[in-house]
């Protein structure tokens, strides 16, 4: 946001994406403490992140459409 004027976040975008950064930290350390099978552990680390970045997608552009976005 300081190099160009075209990125407009406030600080509560900051807040949300740190937020969601931070549960899907504390969801892979969970998985990788609870998880002993490493095909298990990777299938639910994958579903983790394909989670946040559904979420993610949804809210820098919409991509379903839901009022979570703004839409």
């Amino acid at each position: 946001m300081t190099i160009t004027d075209e990125i407009n976040w406030s600080p509560f975008d900051f807040i949300i994406m740190g937020s969601l950064l931070i549960f899907l930290s504390i969801g892979i350390n969970f998985v990788s403490n609870r998880t002993k099978n490493l095909k298990n552990r990777v299938l639910y680390i994958g579903i983790l992140v394909i989670i946040f970045m559904l979420i993610w997608a949804e809210l820098a552009v919409g991509l379903f459409g839901t009022p979570f976005a703004g839409s």
